[in-house]
């Protein structure tokens, strides 16, 4: 109980009412001068009553100030700090709809409103209970404007004036408490996201979640194609050490150069990842055949069409499929020789990727791997598809990506 009344949430719920009553002070003001000029008397706000309708005269004001979409992450911080509301309950997103902002100013109006209150009975009964604590033993009080009268001017209410102060604290702090209690319940209903900002914050994730997924393919693929060929470059100059220096002075080179462009790229994925100001560069099918050379693999290739009339983005993806079907054909099939084949036209490019399969080849399934998996997701982000695995003693990897599936 006591902790309840005077417990630090109750004590930040306090200080959030008294701020509450800070904020209500301009509005009040012009509630004074609009009561004011109504008087016939003219005068100030100087009873309980008239200062109850200057209230309700300032709340629409305050009402008012608080439809600016900023308004609500501004309240939003307040809660937060001093409430004790779960901060996921909450939006600090500006409010751009209507509702939103209605609602912000209902929050708005009853902080200052209910502060207002509380922050003026703070103000008046800590001196007037001080008053009634110190009654009893200083006998010159007692002719005062409160004891002169009523039941201080009587010897037994001099003699409980103490136990009526301490209620009184009692009660102010029970009032304070219920009053962070109830803007702390209503705060999730006033300042959490609307529909349109469950919403806006839906759509934010999932373009995060996108771009996550693409800079993830785009590691996948650069590093997992770079790692692969470095793999079958090392290999057939391990064979040929003492053969042929000549190639294996070309097989380290190729090496060097692999290793080095993929640092490049895996830095500039990191560099996206970081949000530092690098742009993250991505080959198209201009540089398919550079990519073939270094592949350490030898690969017929074939385009039928104009590369030129290839979007952008279908561009892109094209080199990164057959940079990831490169390294799914060396690891599936055992052939010689990988051959591939693009052809432009009919408003679609088609890609076919073919190895030859050993005897002892083992068998895989369409889409088992990561690599796979990321060539079906770039193709269908496209509007396309393709397909990978074992086909008639060949690995083969096609796939169709319309020209105006790019978005």
């Amino acid at each position: 109980m006591i902790r309840a009344l005077f417990g630090v949430r109750a004590r930040h719920r306090w200080v959030h009412l008294v701020i509450g009553g800070a904020l209500l002070m301009p509005y009040f003001l012009v509630g004074m001068v609009i009561v004011g000029a109504c008087r016939s008397n003219g005068g100030s706000v100087d009873s309980l009553p008239l200062a109850l309708i200057t209230l309700a005269v300032s709340l629409p004001f305050s009402a008012i100030s608080a439809l600016v979409p900023i308004a609500r992450p501004l309240l939003v911080f307040g809660v937060r700090a001093l409430c004790g509301v779960d901060p996921a309950a909450l939006t600090d997103r500006p409010a751009r709809t209507w509702d939103a902002r209605l609602r912000a100013a209902a929050w708005y109006t009853l902080h200052v409103a209910v502060g207002g209150i509380l922050s003026g009975m703070s103000l008046a009964l800590p001196p007037f209970t001080a008053f009634l604590i110190v009654l009893p033993f200083f006998p010159g009080l007692r002719h005062t404007v409160y004891s002169a009268s009523g039941p201080l001017a009587t010897p037994w209410g001099i003699a409980l004036a103490p136990f009526a102060a301490v209620a009184m604290l009692l009660a102010l702090a029970a009032c304070s408490a219920a009053a962070g209690a109830l803007l702390a319940r209503l705060a999730p209903v006033l300042l959490g996201p609307t529909p349109a900002d469950k919403l806006a914050a839906a759509e934010l994730r999932a373009a995060e979640l996108a771009v996550r997924n693409r800079l993830a393919r785009e590691l996948h693929d650069s590093v997992g194609h770079a790692l692969s060929a470095v793999t079958l470059q090392a290999g057939a100059a391990r064979r040929v050490l003492d053969a042929d220096p000549g190639f294996v002075r070309e097989a380290l080179g190729a090496i060097e150069e692999t290793a080095r462009r993929t640092v490049d790229e895996l830095d500039a994925v990191l560099g996206l990842l970081r949000q530092d100001d690098g742009d993250l560069t991505t080959p198209d099918l201009g540089a398919l055949e550079d990519l073939l050379s270094r592949t350490g693999m030898k690969v017929t290739y074939s385009l039928d069409g104009d590369p030129a009339r290839v979007p952008e983005l279908v561009s892109r993806e094209t080199y990164r499929i057959v940079q990831e079907g490169l390294s799914n054909a060396s690891r599936h099939g055992t052939g010689p020789a990988v051959t591939l084949r693009v052809a432009i036209g009919g408003g679609e490019l088609e890609m076919v990727m073919e190895n030859p399969l050993g005897a002892a080849a083992p068998v895989v399934r369409p889409g088992g791997g990561r690599g796979l998996r990321g060539i079906a997701e770039r193709a269908a982000l496209l509007g396309g598809s393709a397909v990978a695995g074992p086909e008639a003693g060949v690995w083969r990897l096609s796939a169709r990506l319309p020209l105006g599936g790019a978005r």
